[in-house]
């Protein structure tokens, strides 16, 4: 194969302008345009204005184009943005030639945070305005990463209990191998092990102690809001729950939120936040069954949001007997007739369960019904709980059985972009601790 272009020699002087060396179509070019369209001080960017005497700060501008250059194209730590200002022509055209160390890299990061969610919703206005979004219809999923917690450093109950059962066991060993010792530096190596035992041990305690008073079912050692989740095919690891609003003309992130290690309290917030945000009145939502919530979706429905979300099966037990779904409710009545023809009544009292608050349902014809063994084991005869949202949640499951077509847009919303962070950008992991960093990681990617 021949090549067509003359080698330059390395030795020989040359006059070069950067702005000859960026192509016109670059996104560096872009990615200037849009940054200097930013009202940096009003998002609340550090250093917009500072002193004139002594040594200026870096202008935020310039750090904030860096970062999302680097996040567009999967560098995101500090180091290597910063070896990507040495050798990166597109940033010394974008940057003017500067070049940050890595710590101020790290610091605009760690400072900046509220400012980096600011930028994405004066981002989403201007889609708005540009028309590039609908703001009718809203798709909502979540997607996994890891976050700076191993494992290992992240400990529930039933965790800590195994550690001190087997502490035990050991301290245990060595006071019966202390009992059999004979010379005087056997006695002592076994001594030092049970200290290091019992420093071991009370650790534990400490930690212990730490999560019964966090309230929380586990915690972490080194990112205290990270949370053990699943990320894939039943594998645990220590991360964050990033959820995300797409819309669906152009499949554009609208907001993100980071919480829960499920989906299963995210719909409302999600939800309304968007609205806000995009200025609506009324809008769709799109989400998987994960997120089928009688509470969540009764508090979109108070707020003008209508749900499209995947319903789930009953929980009622497959025993051979007579389901749910055999007995008939009247809403005029607030009664349920069962197979035999019977009625059930309320006596209006709500009930908690687990979770969830419920109404229960009973009659007295279970007592001589031909068919109660077809029924119920319940020697007090059967009984009904209905929640206080079944109505939102039949209401729900009824819009996504009539509208198939409509719902199946959920996976082509959503699926597409999480594929392109995590696979083309590399964002499976987090680089920082806490939430409020996270997200900033996570508004980055979606502004980039």
């Amino acid at each position: 194969m021949h090549h067509l272009d003359i080698e330059i020699d390395r030795k020989q002087f040359s006059m070069i302008a950067l702005e000859e060396m960026v192509h016109e179509d670059s996104y560096a070019r872009l990615m200037d345009v849009f940054v200097k369209a930013l009202p940096l001080d009003k998002l609340g960017f550090t250093h917009v204005e500072h002193e004139t005497q002594g040594r200026p700060p870096y202008h935020p501008a310039v750090l904030l184009k860096l970062y999302m250059y680097g996040y567009r194209h999967g560098l995101r730590s500090s180091a290597k943005l910063h070896q990507a200002c040495l050798v990166n022509v597109e940033l010394w055209w974008l940057l003017k030639g500067l070049k940050p160390i890595p710590r101020t890299i790290l610091y605009f990061r760690k400072n900046n945070a509220p400012a980096f969610k600011k930028a994405f919703q004066h981002f989403v206005i201007l889609l708005k305005e540009w028309k590039l979004i609908e703001r009718e219809t809203i798709a909502i999923d979540s997607f996994k990463i890891r976050a700076r917690n191993s494992l290992k450093n992240n400990f529930n109950q039933k965790k800590i209990d195994r550690h001190l059962e087997y502490i035990n066991g050991k301290i245990a060993d060595y006071n019966q191998q202390l009992d059999q010792a004979d010379g005087t530096g056997q006695r002592q190596e076994i001594e030092e092990k049970i200290v290091h035992q019992l420093s071991q041990k009370q650790q534990y305690k400490a930690i212990e102690k730490e999560l019964k008073n966090s309230g929380q079912s586990q915690i972490s050692t080194i990112d205290p809001d990270a949370r053990g989740v699943i990320l894939h095919r039943n594998v645990v690891n220590v991360g964050y729950n990033v959820q995300a609003g797409c819309d669906s003309k152009h499949k554009l992130f609208v907001n993100a939120q980071t919480g829960n290690v499920n989906d299963t309290n995210a719909l409302a917030d999600m939800a309304l936040e968007a609205k806000e945000l995009l200025k609506v009145d009324r809008m769709n939502t799109l989400t998987d069954k994960g997120y089928t919530t009688g509470a969540e979706i009764a508090r979109c429905s108070k707020n003008n949001i209508t749900t499209y979300s995947s319903p789930k099966e009953h929980s009622s037990q497959k025993n051979g007997l007579y389901d749910m779904q055999d007995f008939k409710y009247s809403t005029q009545d607030d009664t349920y007739t069962c197979p035999a023809g019977a009625v059930l009544h309320t006596n209006g009292s709500i009930y908690p369960k687990r979770n969830h608050r419920v109404k229960h349902y009973k009659t007295k014809a279970c007592k001589g019904c031909t068919l109660r063994q077809r029924c119920t084991k319940n020697k007090n005869g059967r009984f009904i709980e209905r929640s206080i949202y079944q109505e939102d949640v039949e209401q729900n499951a009824a819009r996504v059985n009539h509208n198939p077509d409509y719902y199946r847009q959920r996976q082509q919303i959503t699926e597409h972009q999480f594929g392109t962070l995590k696979r083309q950008w590399g964002f499976t992991h987090t680089l920082v601790c806490k939430k409020k960093h996270v997200l900033s990681e996570v508004y980055l990617c979606f502004t980039a």
